[in-house]
């Protein structure tokens, strides 16, 4: 008789810690899990394959006017916050980086040679007059674009 009294004593001692934890993990069920891995439900990405003849890199590409006047060098590119691209930043003028500056034109104003056209030229709607009036781009200040009809416009902030 002991022994059914131990069994038994088992057997509830068993039932009520199965009810604890599940009445645990329901509890922990309904409130969102943060903690659950991140290959949970793994998400594979979406993958575009650029041929090689379609693109290419701009950055330290030399533009040139339409009258195939030197009008500097690319040397980097901003975009909104939106990540739509609104201008480039042209290294002008100098002579080996001496005396140079950088001038901030409107992305419209320039045009790429068509693709498969590797190391076309990139020309500026713009004249050297133009581009040498502009105002020069620093990083951290307001930036003032000198659009395709050289008109001076600054960037919304």
């Amino acid at each position: 008789m002991r022994g059914d009294h131990r069994r038994a004593m088992g057997i509830a001692a068993l039932l009520t810690l199965t009810v604890a934890i599940t009445a645990a993990l329901a509890e922990n069920g309904a409130a969102p899990d943060n903690t659950a891995p991140a290959t949970a439900n793994p998400v594979t990405p979406e993958v575009t394959i650029l041929n090689k003849h379609e693109v290419e890199s701009i950055l330290g590409r030399d533009v040139r006017s339409a009258t195939d006047e030197n009008m500097g060098r690319i040397v980097d590119v901003l975009v909104d916050r939106r990540g739509q691209v609104r201008a480039a930043i042209i290294d002008f003028g100098g002579f080996l980086g001496v005396g140079s500056r950088k001038i901030a034109v409107d992305w419209n104003a320039l045009h790429f040679p068509a693709p498969g056209k590797p190391g076309g030229r990139i020309t500026l709607e713009l004249n050297r007059d133009q581009v040498n009036a502009a105002p020069a781009y620093q990083e951290g200040k307001p930036v003032v674009v000198l659009g395709a009809l050289g008109k001076l416009e600054p960037l919304p902030e």
